[in-house]
C-alpha cells in the first residue's frame, strides 16, 4: 500500500501531515510526501520518499525570514508582520486582501500536476492539507478519492452563518469596533465570492460537467479530519460540521537533542516553553517583553527556568539572559513541553494541540488567523489565558505566567484527562495518526 501526502512547502503544515504518515509507515507501508524543496530536509527525517510540488510562492522550512522570500512574496510577509503590529482587525483584513494569491495559486496548473503525480506514485490512499486548494481540485477533478485535513482550528472550515476569515470567536480581552467588524465581515464575504468564482473557473476547465460550488471554503473531501481535540471544540459548533473524525493531535517525535536532554536534566526547577512558532517569532517586541516578565518571575522564592524559542529575533533584543535559560532560534517543542510547565504561544494549532498533549497550560499571545478562536476555546476551558500581544505589559505577561503555573485544580484535571486522551497508549505521536489510519480505511482505493 501506498500513501501519498500533499503539503504546502511549510514546516507548520507537513510537520503534522507527514506525523499522521508514520501510522503507515510502522505498518510497514510506502509513504510519498508530495513537497516543495524547502521542507526536503523534514520529508527526509521522517524516511519518507519526497516528489517535489510548489504549491505557493511562498516556503518555510521552520524559521521564516522575508528576505529569503522570492520577490513580491518578502513584501507581502513585511506586510502581514507590519499588520500584526496594528491589531486582529487589520491583521485579519490584511490577510483576506491576499487570500487568492496565498491559497489559490496557479489553480489550472497545480491541479494538473497534482493529477500527473497521483499517475505517477499510484497511491492507495491520499492525504491533503485542506487549505492547499489547487492541490485540491487537481483531486476532485479527477476523482481521486482523499481525506481532506484541517490541521488548523476547526473554524478553519466555516459552518452555516461563518464566513471565512472572520473568526466566529475572540478572547474578551480583543474589542474591535461594532464598525471594524461589520467592516471585515463584509470584506471576507467579498472575498468568499471572489474565491469561489476563481475555483469554479478552473474548475470548469479541468471538469467542464462539474457542478460549480457556492462557497469553496466550505468544501470538503470524502474524508474530513480535523487536527484539533473534540473536547475543546464547542459541541453546537461540531453538530454543524459535515461528516468528519477529530484526531485530537498528531505529536511528532523528535530526534534526540543531548545539549536540550542535559539542560532538561539540570534542575528540577519548574521549566517555562516561549515560542511564536515558525512565523511569528519576528515579534521580537513581544518576545522582549515575555522576557522580561520571565526575568521577574518567582514561583515559592525559587523561580523558573526558561527555554526560549527565538526564531530570526536576535536574543540580544531579549534583554540580559540568564545563565539559566535555554535560548536558541529554534528548540524542540515536542521534547521540552514534556518537561514543561508552563508554555507561552501565539496559539497556533500545532503549539496548541502539542501543549495539550504534553499536558502543558497556556498563556496565548494569538496575532493572526484562527489563532483567536484557538486561544478563546482554551480560555473558556480555563486551561489558558489570552492576552493582546501589542498591549500586554510585561507585568501582565507575568501575572499569566504565574496563575498558570498555579493552575486551580478542577482546570488541572480537566487537561490532565485531555492530554491522556489525546496522547492514547503512548507518549510520543499520540493517538491522531492511528485515528487518521482508522478513517481512510473505508476509502476506495485512490488510483
Amino acid at each position: 500500500m501506498t500513501l501519498l501526502i500533499i503539503s504546502p512547502d511549510y514546516a507548520s503544515h507537513l510537520f503534522p501531515l507527514a506525523t499522521l504518515g508514520t501510522e503507515w509507515q510502522r505498518a510497514g507501508e510506502r509513504v510519498v510526501v508530495a513537497s516543495g524543496p524547502a521542507t526536503a530536509d523534514i520529508v527526509a527525517a521522517f524516511g519518507f520518499e519526497r516528489v517535489n510540488l510548489q504549491l505557493g510562492r511562498g516556503s518555510n522550512p521552520g524559521t521564516i525570514r522575508a528576505e529569503d522570500q522570492p520577490k513580491g512574496e518578502d513584501d507581502a510577509l513585511r506586510g502581514f508582520f507590519d499588520a500584526t503590529r496594528r491589531g486582529m482587525v487589520e491583521t485579519l483584513t490584511f490577510q483576506a486582501e491576499a487570500r487568492s494569491s496565498d491559497l489559490l495559486y496557479n489553480p489550472v496548473e497545480i491541479a494538473r500536476t497534482v493529477q500527473l503525480l497521483v499517475e505517477q506514485v499510484r497511491p492507495d490512499r491520499v492525504i491533503v492539507d485542506h487549505l492547499a486548494f489547487s492541490a485540491r481540485l487537481g483531486l476532485i477533478t479527477a476523482g481521486v478519492p482523499h481525506a481532506d485535513v484541517v490541521l488548523g482550528h476547526p473554524s478553519a472550515l466555516p459552518v452555516a452563518g461563518e464566513v471565512y476569515g472572520y473568526p466566529p470567536a475572540w478572547p474578551g480581552v480583543f474589542e474591535p469596533t461594532a464598525r471594524d467588524l461589520a467592516e471585515l465581515r463584509t470584506l471576507c464575504e467579498a472575498v468568499r465570492e471572489s474565491f469561489t468564482s476563481q475555483w469554479n473557473a478552473a474548475l470548469a476547465i479541468l471538469d467542464p460537467g462539474a457542478p460549480p460550488s457556492t462557497d469553496v471554503f466550505q468544501e470538503t473531501g470524502d474524508v474530513l479530519l480535523l487536527n484539533y481535540p473534540e473536547e475543546l471544540h464547542d459541541p453546537a459548533r461540531t453538530a454543524l460540521l459535515p461528516p468528519h473524525r477529530f484526531l485530537g493531535s498528531a505529536v511528532r517525535d523528535e530526534a534526540s537533542d543531548p545539549e536540550v536532554e542535559a539542560w532538561i536534566a539540570g534542575s528540577d526547577l519548574p521549566v517555562v516553553y516561549v515560542s511564536f512558532g515558525s512565523f511569528l517569532a519576528v515579534r521580537g517586541d513581544v518576545l522582549a517583553r515575555v522576557a522580561e516578565a520571565l526575568r521577574l518571575i518567582g514561583l515559592d522564592g525559587r523561580g523558573v527556568r526558561v527555554a526560549m524559542a527565538t526564531g530570526p529575533t536576535d536574543p540580544s533584543e531579549l534583554g540580559p539572559i540568564p545563565d539559566s535559560w535555554l535560548v536558541r532560534g529554534f528548540l524542540p517543542q515536542v521534547t521540552l513541553l514534556r518537561s514543561a510547565a508552563v508554555a507561552v504561544s501565539h496559539a497556533g494549532n500545532n503549539s496548541v494541540t502539542e501543549a495539550m498533549t504534553a499536558g502543558v497550560p497556556l498563556v496565548l499571545l494569538p496575532f493572526s488567523t484562527d489563532q483567536f478562536a484557538g486561544a478563546a476555546a482554551l480560555e473558556d476551558a480555563g486551561v489558558g489565558v489570552a492576552l493582546d500581544p501589542n498591549a500586554a505589559s510585561a507585568a501582565d505577561i507575568r501575572v499569566a505566567i504565574e496563575r498558570m503555573l498555579s493552575l486551580a485544580p478542577d482546570p488541572r484535571a480537566r487537561l490532565d484527562a485531555l492530554g491522556t486522551s489525546l496522547r492514547g497508549s503512548t507518549l510520543l505521536g499520540g493517538a491522531g495518526p492511528r485515528r487518521a489510519f482508522e478513517a481512510l480505511e473505508a476509502l476506495p482505493v485512490a488510483r
